[in-house]
């Protein structure tokens, strides 16, 4: 019963998280025939600094299929999209809505109702994460492209282990706050600085967006080790203390 009520809480949030990404994959691939025309006749991009330099190399990176799939799809669309519904899936269910105290008085206990809840929106949220960047070398063909499915995977687990951060931090902040909405404008909030910090010199590629995107596996072949094992241990230290306030919350 637990698991089939955390279904119906969070099942229209992923079913359009899941359309709305597999969506853009489509899309994507779909559109890059157009963009390379649009390379060839597109006079040379002559800006100056930091933001010059980027726009530069996603315009070179974009002339070869994979650094397309990676500066479209992995390196924007997908962390992007794929953050608000990581964390739309963490937020709510627990003391949010009219059926919090119904919740409460299930035959259960309250680390059974944590777990399951947290259980299932990662389990939604690991196919959100890995069933659109598969999506990818199955449509590649379709254009006459291909794609490596060894790739779409190491880049959908580097989004699930990433994008698992702001999914605990939603489902920790669901545990102190009674309603859906400042859960969920903090993390946001949150991830936005966040994001915005990431765009600054020092600092870029090095956070979690850029374990999210998969930097390192697209340029070097290797996946961000340090980087992932240190958003699982964040996210298992939020799912901890939202745990321990969870069981001695008095309501």
């Amino acid at each position: 019963m637990l698991w089939y009520k955390s279904w119906l809480e969070t099942r229209w949030r992923f079913l359009i998280g899941l359309a709305l990404l597999m969506c853009s994959a489509g899309a994507m691939v779909l559109m890059y025939p157009r963009v390379q025309e649009l390379l060839t006749v597109a006079p040379s991009v002559d800006v100056g600094g930091e933001i010059g330099r980027r726009i530069r190399e996603a315009v070179e990176l974009s002339r070869e299929y994979r650094g397309f799939v990676w500066v479209q799809g992995f390196s924007q669309n997908f962390p992007q999209m794929g953050t608000l519904f990581a964390v739309l899936l963490g937020t709510g269910g627990l003391l949010s809505g009219g059926a919090a105290l119904f919740t409460l008085s299930l035959p259960a206990t309250r680390a059974q109702l944590l777990r399951v809840r947290a259980a299932t929106g990662l389990a939604e949220w690991f196919i959100l994460a890995l069933v659109p960047s598969l999506l990818i070398p199955l449509l590649s063909p379709a254009i006459g492209e291909s794609y490596s499915v060894g790739g779409a995977i190491a880049h959908g687990v580097c989004l699930f282990l990433a994008g698992g951060v702001f999914f605990s931090l939603a489902l920790l902040l669901s545990t102190l706050f009674g309603d859906i909405w400042r859960p969920l404008l903090i993390t946001l909030a949150i991830a936005a600085v966040l994001g915005l910090l990431e765009q600054l010199p020092p600092l870029t590629g090095r956070g979690v967006f850029g374990v999210m995107s998969g930097e390192t596996y697209f340029r070097t072949g290797s996946l961000p080790w340090a980087g992932l094992f240190v958003s699982a241990a964040a996210s298992a230290a939020m799912f901890y203390a939202a745990s321990v306030h969870f069981e001695r919350r008095d309501f």
